[in-house]
């Protein structure tokens, strides 16, 4: 369990992927235990205060990655959460592989206290990103047909974990959603963003996915919630060497969800008109930086605050998404959140941020 006592050991995290939703909420929340110290590593670095500092660094590149790591001999737990987009499935799995392996690569042979690696996947595992998979997803399930990257990083860490101090843990989670700028994968971005506009034009909010997709049962996974599970599964000894699903804990249906989204932005809704945000959203760059102006929000670019593509990507799946949630529970990790809640709550995060009006 975890020790939060003053004279508990100091641990100190390499949250690798730091300014991601994923990174950037678990930096967040480590920040708030007394006993860790945290060093954030992306390739745009980051602003050092209190207990956290950053690092630049392309990790793509094998010789600046050892340069920049191989001094933090004083790592205790790398919390892996970095990802590189590439247009195709089979185009992920180098880049991606190649940043995990830098890492560990640089960290290992000098940091003699560490205890354990972190690795942060998701549903392609179970082949979500391909169709229809089972449901409920488990822990369990056999692999699919390559490429994919998430299952070579865990087969590079279970190999290399072989003989070795050190453990691992998977964490699995669903679409995650929280604050962070200039990610691909920000669903709760898309949806506050599209709700803006869709109200600075006076139109109704329409849900603009594939027509099964209003009807299917899905999950969701709060950024913070994530966090919570992170730090548990690297640091409870039950947990060594395995994978976790982590979800909020309840399903839901677009077709419920989305008119209670539409009333927290005071809109009205209409039949689902499916359309590609990634083409109808290309042209409002200047309807945003008017909108900015407008209301007084932060000078973020357009670019900064669009994930259309992934918005897309979300809004396709005409078919069943969800996972088995009960292995961390039996292992101890009890957190939950009611996803409608999850997704009003980060809505007034971004209001309070100057993010949307």
């Amino acid at each position: 369990m975890l020790n939060t006592k003053d004279s508990a050991p100091r641990k100190t995290a390499l949250v690798v992927g730091a300014n991601g939703v994923i990174g950037r909420n678990l930096i967040d929340y480590l920040a708030t235990l007394p006993d860790w110290d945290i060093i954030g590593v992306s390739r745009r670095g980051g602003e050092s205060s209190g207990r956290v500092r950053y690092i630049a660094a392309d990790l793509l590149d094998p010789m600046e990655s050892r340069e920049k790591l191989s001094g933090l001999s004083e790592v205790t737990h790398i919390f892996y959460a970095a990802y590189q987009e590439r247009p195709t499935w089979a185009e992920l799995v180098p880049p991606n592989l190649a940043m995990l392996v830098n890492v560990v690569e640089a960290i290992e042979p000098v940091a003699g206290g560490l205890r354990h690696i972190s690795l942060m996947q998701g549903y392609k595992v179970y082949g979500a990103h391909l169709g229809p998979f089972k449901t409920p997803a488990r822990e369990s399930d056999a692999d699919h047909m390559p490429p994919e990257f998430n299952i070579d990083q865990q087969k590079f860490l279970e190999n290399r974990q072989q003989g070795k101090s050190w453990t691992w843990s998977a964490l699995r989670p669903s679409v995650v959603c929280g604050f962070a700028l200039g990610n691909p994968m920000n669903l709760a971005m898309v949806i506050a963003v599209y709700a803006s506009m869709s109200k600075e034009l006076g139109i109704p909010l329409r849900f603009p996915g594939k027509p099964g997709a209003y009807h299917s049962l899905l999950e969701m996974t709060d950024a913070g919630l994530l966090a919570k599970a992170t730090v548990w599964a690297a640091t409870d000894e039950r947990c060594a060497n395995q994978a976790f699903n982590i979800t909020n804990g309840d399903l839901f249906r677009w077709n419920e969800l989305w008119p209670k989204i539409a009333a927290y932005f005071e809109l009205e809704t209409a039949p689902p008109l499916p359309m590609s945000l990634d083409v109808v959203m290309q042209d409002k760059e200047a309807l945003w930086d008017a909108m900015v102006e407008k209301y007084g929000l932060e000078n973020n670019s357009y670019s900064s605050v669009s994930s259309w593509r992934f918005g897309d990507f979300v809004f396709s799946w005409d078919y069943d998404f969800f996972a088995d949630g009960t292995k961390a529970r039996r292992a101890g990790f009890h957190e939950f959140i009611d996803t409608e809640s999850m997704f009003l709550s980060i809505f007034e995060d971004f209001r309070r941020r100057k993010v949307i009006p």
